[in-house]
């Protein structure tokens, strides 16, 4: 999301620099280079280390006075860095993008961490009204200086293209089977084994079905490993990270995002953006279902039953050209773009 921003905003006008955690990789450091930002890398934070965390950021504001704005996406501690952040007289924004911390000891302590943010930024951002909820509180949602702020995308790059859906089967020799997809990281918030299990239900009815996977994560080889014992190695397609969705997404026939929570699932509006009729958990903002082709279904629902209505919809459903109903909608990202563009302006001046 903040790539797409960054693309396509008047860098001219505004210069988006990045601070990373020093252990996380930056898939996009020579396209950020390369469009005239910086990468500042900081400590992460370890619980252990908040003497050393809390002078690395007193240090970076202070040799670095030429930043105005700090916009935030790390909400676990924001509370401390967006505090700092005001000492030195910046205009502070935290971005809600989720709507749970997942579960254990580690989530609590990430909830108590970030419950003080709703004291100290300025403005408050969320993907949706739950996400905004979830993180700032209900009584921030009808604050002037909370705003909802759609994932848009660039929509173009989604427009269903049969050329282009007949260059990516053939290429993946997919050119005559039913493509189910999913785009998203190996995690367990985004519930890969079950659906491998729906899936499986798929193929017991349709043994030509392929699953096509876009992502890598942690959980990557445990799912292998399930789907080799479901008998569905070789109809699951394990693509990667790619910076191909747009196209692989116009391979595809449906799809199918059983997350156990997400802030809003920016991947269903891109599908939706490509035509594809999707199969989503009832845990998702209802706020995606922008064009009318998003079923929402109760995770405690059996698999069996997904696929049954995967396989319904597919009987019953003829893509067509959304891309106008997303861009109506406020999620084409040239508009948002401009938006905040003008945004980080007046709180500038």
């Amino acid at each position: 999301m903040v790539m797409n921003l960054y693309r396509n905003i008047d860098k001219t006008k505004i210069q988006f620099d990045f601070i990373i955690d020093r252990e996380n990789e930056l898939f996009f450091a020579d396209e950020i280079t390369a469009l005239g930002g910086k990468i500042h890398v900081l400590p992460s934070f370890k619980g252990w280390n908040i003497t050393w965390y809390l002078k690395a950021w007193n240090k970076f504001f202070k040799d670095h006075s030429e930043y105005r704005i700090i916009h935030g996406h790390v909400r676990s501690t924001a509370s401390i860095y967006l505090k700092i952040a005001k000492m030195y007289r910046l205009k502070t924004i935290s971005h809600s993008h989720s709507t749970s911390s997942g579960k254990g000891l580690s989530a609590v302590v990430k909830n108590i961490m970030q419950y003080p943010i709703r004291y100290f930024a300025d403005y408050f951002f969320a993907c949706s009204k739950e996400a905004g909820e979830w993180l700032f509180g209900k009584k921030i949602l009808s604050k002037k200086n909370f705003f909802v702020f759609k994932n848009a995308i660039d929509t173009k790059k989604f427009i269903f293209s049969n050329e282009i859906r007949h260059q990516i089967r053939e290429e993946y020799n997919i050119s005559n089977n039913f493509v189910i997809g999913h785009v998203g990281r190996f995690h367990p918030t985004k519930n890969h084994e079950f659906l491998v299990e729906v899936f499986y239900e798929v193929y017991k009815n349709e043994p030509s079905a392929k699953l096509m996977l876009v992502g890598d994560g942690a959980e990557i080889e445990y799912i292998k490993e399930k789907s080799s014992k479901l008998g569905i190695l070789n109809n699951i397609i394990f693509v990667g990270v790619s910076s191909d969705v747009p196209k692989l997404m116009q391979a595809m026939d449906a799809f199918v995002f059983p997350s156990l929570y997400e802030g809003l699932g920016i991947v269903v509006i891109e599908a939706q953006a490509s035509g594809l009729f999707c199969v989503v958990a009832d845990t998702i903002p209802k706020d995606t279902n922008i064009s009318g082709i998003v079923e929402f279904i109760s995770l405690n629902e059996s698999s069996i039953y997904w696929a049954g209505k995967i396989l319904d919809l597919r009987n019953n459903y003829k893509r067509t050209n959304l891309v106008n109903e997303l861009i109506q909608s406020g999620y084409d990202i040239k508009q948002t773009s401009y938006w905040l563009q003008r945004f980080y302006l007046e709180m500038c001046e």
